[in-house]
This record gives structure tokens, sequence and C-alpha cells, in this order.
């Protein structure tokens, strides 16, 4: 009905200019009059219902559960600075990343203090909004997200068929100061902050109440199969004249110095502004630079946040207890007398090794200095002498190990840690590394958790990962919390563990040094197990990205008869220690090989094509160098890329041209 669709069209554009613009044509009262017809209307033909309409945004729906989403493209957090070092310690690892390179420009955004959010589009239409959760997954909030004023439901201009753009939801000072004010009156509890609110509203089940939640929200980061623009700056830009609510308050800088300059007008003005931030982000502004950084396991090499100085409280020492992680490493926690700070209370704080203590002077009973530590691991920064108790003693560390065996402590040379060496009989290690082996981006065995495994052990189930592949129903019915349903689906986990590939069981094992990136390096190299355990010392140097501690530690692993046998172990249980045959990188046709991948492609994505360059031997990288042999292209090919080849006479080739290189 056009009635229906004029009324749609027009709200949607009353809400752009209200929220967005800040340039109201309408009054509140009219645009509420015309709200309630169109919600007659709909009501009246509920065949012209559209799930993006602006009647959706009073929310309605009630969700239960919030269904779990894995990413298409991970959501990565971002690696902190403090100082000016740091940036220059980071520009320096990225120089060396993109050869020929003296300087790039950089983008600077405020790092606003709320909930990540992503969100997918089609056609114009919002389709699925997605917390970031652990960045590989998250949870399904689609529903509620529709109730933020500040998010289009449709967009308009010269959009994508698809693409995702990133986020930050949030609630501004005013706002949840008002909320607070509400609920006291109202013999509520107040809210802590407003990050927890935020993030709590999120997860409410009826999006009614969410739409009384004043939630608003930035977007900053645009995700796609194919690189849109050419530039970070770009992209903002578009996503403001595509509807989207980008902040003002970015700026493009030519160097750090202009960085610096941008940093340090925030860090004066930050309490200006109408909602809270705890730093800036740093991103690298051309896009072909970014692509071709990549990622480590955890950050994109790109960007960086460089983080506020946070607020320090005063609270006593209570006393230390002694954290043992899975390779032993033995750390000492502070128990403080709760005290808040940023908006939750702290009870403990890292005080890292026995040289931290030292260096604080730290007493029994002590008054401290504590603020927030990167995102929110609470330290000790200095001790307040002036109170201290007379006759109060230091602190000393610990000489043995809290698992009770008496096994002292070793300090190993070059290192600030303590260890247990104790490998095979401390229970901290046992569990840690049995926790390493089932969580999530190892063998991901849902229904396992710390809890259970420690139930495993005290009952003498299992004392290494390969004793969960043993584990019966019988087994796991008697303990405590477990249902029958509960222990058919760990054991139906367990069994689907077996087709986790080889990169993934490496990461598992826990050896030390070898995360996620350097397992696939490994496995690469390789390709299977008996390979891996029967290389020397030379060869393991030869790999990509792994130095002398990494082949150090690899190599004292395999030298464990222990390892070995559970090695053995899990290899008859059946999980892969080789690279599948899909996997395999049987074909060197394109070895020596370097090709950019640019433009659109009918019959295959670019996450494809590269696959195949890389299964046939060759290399993929997103600029055009002079070791560049092709630049693969298709529909609206990047103008950049396609001047760049043609100056170092790259030479430029089609999709048909490039299947026909490796027999296709």
């Amino acid at each position: 009905m056009k009635k229906i669709d004029d009324l749609r069209k027009e709200l949607h554009e009353h809400n752009h200019n209200y929220y967005m613009l800040d340039m109201p044509t309408i009054s509140d009262y009219d645009f509420d009059i015309k709200l309630k017809k169109l919600i007659e209307l709909e009501n009246k033909y509920p065949e012209y219902f559209d799930a993006n309409s602006p009647s959706q945004r009073v929310g309605g729906s009630i969700t239960k559960i919030f269904d779990t989403v894995v990413h298409q493209f991970p959501m990565y957090s971002l690696n902190n600075s403090y100082s000016k070092k740091d940036l220059n310690d980071w520009q320096e690892r990225i120089l060396k990343k993109i050869p020929g390179k003296e300087k790039v420009e950089y983008l600077c955004e405020l790092k606003f203090d709320g909930v990540s959010i992503n969100l997918t589009y089609e056609k114009g239409s919002l389709v699925s909004a997605v917390t970031r959760g652990d960045g590989v997954e998250g949870d399904n909030v689609t529903e509620n997200v529709k109730t933020i004023n500040t998010i289009p439901l449709k967009l308009k201009g010269d959009f994508p068929e698809k693409f995702q753009i990133r986020g930050e939801i949030f609630i501004e000072k005013d706002d949840f100061d008002k909320m607070n004010s509400l609920r006291i009156k109202n013999g509520i509890e107040p809210y802590m902050n407003p990050r927890n609110t935020a993030s709590g509203s999120l997860k409410l089940q009826d999006s009614k109440e969410v739409a009384n939640r004043p939630l608003t929200c930035y977007l900053f980061q645009i995700v796609s199969e194919n690189q849109l623009f050419d530039t970070q700056h770009m992209s903002l830009q578009k996503a403001s004249e595509w509807g989207f609510n980008v902040s003002n308050t970015y700026r493009l800088c030519k160097n750090l110095d202009e960085v610096a300059d941008y940093i340090k007008y925030w860090d004066n003005k930050k309490d200006d502004l109408k909602y809270e931030i705890d730093g800036i982000v740093v991103k690298v502004n051309d896009l072909d630079y970014q692509n071709e950084l990549g990622f480590t396991s955890k950050f994109p090499r790109w960007s960086i946040a460089y983080k506020f100085k946070t607020d320090r409280v005063t609270t006593k020492l209570i006393g230390i207890n002694y954290q043992v992680g899975r390779t032993g490493a033995v750390t000492p926690v502070a128990n403080l007398k709760p005290v808040l700070l940023g908006g939750t209370f702290v009870k403990r704080a890292s005080l890292h090794n026995e040289d931290q203590i030292l260096k604080l002077d730290l007493h029994e009973g002590d008054y401290v200095s504590v603020e927030k530590g990167g995102e929110i691991i609470p330290k000790i920064v200095n001790v307040l002498k002036e109170k201290r108790e007379i006759g109060s003693s230091p602190v000393k560390f610990s000489k043995t190990c809290p698992c009770n065996l008496k096994k002292n402590l070793v300090k190993i040379k070059d290192e600030a840690n303590h260890y247990c060496l104790s490998f095979d009989e401390c229970p901290y290690q046992i569990k840690g590394r049995i926790q390493h082996f089932i969580s999530r981006k190892a063998m991901d065995i849902s229904g396992l958790g710390g809890e259970t495994i420690d139930l495993l052990y005290k009952n003498g189930l299992v004392s290494n990962y390969a004793d969960l592949y043993n584990l019966k129903k019988k087994d796991l019915i008697p303990l405590e919390r477990m249902a029958e349903k509960s222990a058919e689906n760990i054991l139906n986990a367990l069994n689907l563990s077996k087709q986790i590939e080889f990169e993934r069981v490496l990461f598992a094992l826990g050896i030390r040094f070898v995360g996620q990136t350097v397992a696939k390096k490994i496995v690469k190299a390789f390709e299977n197990i008996d390979n891996l355990m029967s290389a020397d010392y030379e060869s393991l140097m030869e790999v990509e990205e792994i130095g002398e501690k990494i082949s150090k530690s690899i190599l004292e692993f395999f030298s464990s008869i222990e390892n070995k046998k559970i090695i053995n172990r899990l290899q008859k249980i059946g999980l892969k220690f080789e690279v599948s045959q899909s996997d395999n990188i049987s074909k060197t046709i394109l070895s020596g090989y370097s090709f950019v991948i640019s433009g659109k492609f009918k019959n295959l994505s670019r996450n494809e094509i590269a696959t195949l360059i890389e299964s046939n031997g060759g290399k993929t990288t997103s600029s055009v160098t002079s070791k560049t042999n092709y630049l693969l292209g298709g529909e609206d090919i990047g103008p950049s890329k396609l001047t760049r080849a043609n100056e170092l006479n790259v030479k430029i080739i089609s999709i048909e041209e490039f299947l026909e290189m490796i027999n296709i």
C-alpha cells in the first residue's frame, strides 16, 4: 500500500534528521501522530509487514534465548599504548611490514566506552545485529538494536548490496544520571556505570523495555568481503552519506606528531563530552596497507588504542595469593579491601612477579594506589609509605608452589617469573592445560568448564587432556549439578572435536609460546606431527615468524616422553595430526608467484580466489609492489592498484586467465 510506504519513508527521514543531524523538521507531537497512524495501518493490513518499519522502534518482541552467531569477520580487540614511545614503536613495526614506505597517514577516532556491535545490511536494510562476544562469536540482539534511534533501519544513497558496519552502543552521561535519579526516587538501587547498563540493556528479553532505555550508537568501521574504498577516511564519509551516525570528532593525521596533538586535545577535553571515552583509536588510513599489515592472533596490526590514564583509588592490602598457570608460571595476586574504581568494585590486583613487589617495596597491611591497566585488570601503581604501620614486615615472595606439594619455585634465567617445575604433578598446571585444550579457540568442547574439570580431576577421572576421551556417561552423571542431558552433550562435543583441524589441535596441546598464528605457520611448514616431532633446531628456525625462543620451547615439549605418550593416545583416539588432503598444498604450480586480487568476480569470492592461489603454492598480498607478479582483476578494479601495476609493469590478468594457469 502506497500510503504505508510513504509514511515509512517520511518517518525514516524524520528519524535521521532528529537523531543523526540534530536538525528536526517536525515537532515531536506531529511525529508521534504520524507514527500512530502508521501502526494503525500496519495492524489493519498485516500483509504489508516490514521488519524495518519505523514502528519497530517501539519494540514488542520477546527473546527468551539469544542465539549465538559466528562472526563472518572476527572482531579483534586492540593492542594498547600509553605513551608516544609506544606509538613510535608501533609505527616502526608498521613500516617494516610495508616496504618502501617512510611514513603513513592515520585516522584518529575517540574510543567510546560502550558495547561493541556488528550490524549487517542487505539491500539497504538492517538484517542482523550481533554483539562482539569473544570476538569469534556473539549474541544475536537484532530486535533489541532496532529500538535504538541512532541505528538506521533503512539506508539511503549508493550503498553496496551487502556489507557489515561496526560501532559502539552507549548511554550518555546525562541520560544515565536521569535513569539513576528516577531509580533512587523509586527506592531502587542505582546502576553502577553507563557501560555495564548499556551492555545489560542489550540482553533484556523484552524489546519494549529496551526501547525505554536511552541507548545511542556511533558507527565507525565498514567491513566487507570486497574492499569498497581506498581509505578509512573515505569509508566514514560514505557511511555518513548512507545515513549512519558517525561522530564528527575523527581526524585525518599526516604523521604521529599530529596524532599526538589529537590525543593531547581530547585528553584535556574528554570531560566536556556528553559520553564516556577511555582513549583514542589510531588506524592506518590506507585500506590497502591495512590489508597488507593484517592481524596477529589477537590484534589488527594496522590499529592501536591509546589509553588515557585511569582514575586511581587508595585501599588497603589484606594479603597475597599465588596463582599457577598451565605453564607453571606463578603470579602473585593482591587481595584488597573492596574499593569502587571506574564503576566496579575492585577486590584483587595483579602484582605480576617478585620484581614488581620489590620495586614497590610492598609491606604487609600497606595502603596502596590502584588503577585499571589495559582493559579491566587492576594493578597497584604505588605504595603510600606515609600511612605504613610501624614495624610492618616486607612482603616476601613465596618459596614454594601453592599446590601443597612443597615444591620449591625456580626463577628461570632472563625471565621475571618464578615457576613450579612439577609439570606432571602440580594440579594447577594439569587442570590449566586441560582447560586450555577444551577452550573455544582450541578443541571447542562445549559443556566442559573450569568447575567440571576441577570435579573430574578431584574424582580421579582425568590427569591429562587425553583422559577426556575415556569418559563415559556413568563417570559424568554422579558429578555435582550434572544431568543426563548435560553428560550426553559433553560426550557428543568430545566426539565432534575429532574433526578439528591439525593447526587447532597443535594449539590445543599448549606448547609454550605457540599461539594460534604460530601454530598455523608450523602446520604449513611441517604438515604432520611426525615431521614436527623429528624437526631439529635449524629447521624450526627456518619457519616464518619462529625464532629462538619458540624453537627451543617446541624442542623441549617434544623431548618429554610423557608428552609423546599423550600425543600417541590422541592419535589412536582419532584426533587430526596432519593436514587433510583438502588443505594440503599438493600443487606447486604457483610457487614463487605473488598475486594481488582486486575488483568483483561473478562466480568466486575474493577469499575463494585467495584460497586457490595459496593451495597451489602461491602468495597473496593486498598492495602492488615491485615483488608482485600478477594483478588479478575483476570488475571495478581499484584505480590505485591499476595505476601502480602499470607503473611497475606488473602483468594484469583476468579470472579466466588465472583459472587456466591452475588448469581449472
